[in-house]
């Protein structure tokens, strides 16, 4: 567990490394995890997501963005997933409205998370 602090946004960063997330119940446990952390945001690598998360049309990514965003928990997802928005459009414009929006956030890496965080992206 790491808690961090940008941009007054107190970040909790899920460990690299862990089951796969998918499910509502998934999002649900992390919930749990950051029960006391006062973190604004959970900041969650993109390869801890199940093989599918990113087609949509599995409906994993919006069950679990709906679970969080019914609890008021921000998600970023950090990493690269190039190679999913490349195969879909639907995701490509899910994540482009996502970051437009900006309560949740997909982020390349670190840098760019701190940057859209900081308004300067």
């Amino acid at each position: 567990m790491s808690v961090q602090t940008t941009n007054g946004t107190r970040l909790y960063f899920v460990a690299t490394e862990g089951p796969a997330l998918s499910s509502e119940q998934d999002a649900l446990d992390l919930l749990g995890e950051i029960y006391g952390t006062e973190a604004d945001m959970i900041v969650v690598p993109a390869g801890r997501f199940a093989p599918g998360f990113f087609d949509l049309s599995t409906k994993m990514a919006g069950h679990f963005f709906q679970k969080l965003q019914n609890y008021q928990m921000r998600l970023a997802i950090l990493g690269d997933i190039s190679a999913h928005t490349a195969a879909s459009k639907a995701l490509h414009d899910f994540v482009g409205e996502t970051n437009r929006v900006g309560h949740h956030l997909f982020a390349q890496d670190r840098t760019a998370l701190e940057a859209r965080l900081e308004g300067k992206d």
